[in-house]
């Protein structure tokens, strides 16, 4: 089993910055795939931004320049760094790994809202 702690979530304005944090640990085997996934009020859940088994990175069209994945393999932890958040932006993240399974984390709550 993986356990996936997140972190870093909470209230910013339009225009502000937060930082996104997800700490794997557990019985943790190579991780093929990790990333974050978010879940807005009525709307399914959608791929955010994630490193692939190759180790490139992939965004989703309404983030790219403003969001930022970034991993530290020792500390088999990802970041998501968010900037000029809007208020779309507003949703549950996830994060996400496979490691000879799939595993989630208990989702934080990122709002954007003046």
């Amino acid at each position: 089993q993986v356990q996936l702690v997140e972190s870093g979530g909470g209230l910013v304005q339009p225009g502000g910055s937060l930082r996104l944090s997800c700490a794997a640990s557990g019985r943790i085997f190579r991780i093929n795939v990790m990333g974050w996934y978010r879940q807005a009020p009525g709307k399914e859940r959608e791929l955010v931004a994630q490193f692939t088994g190759s180790g490139s990175t992939v965004y989703t069209d309404s983030v790219k320049g403003r969001f930022t994945i970034s991993r530290d393999n020792a500390k088999n932890t990802v970041y998501l760094q968010m900037n000029t958040l809007k208020p779309e932006d507003t949703a549950v993240y996830y994060c996400y790994c496979y490691s000879a399974g799939a595993y989630w984390g208990q989702g934080t709550q990122v709002t954007v809202s003046s």
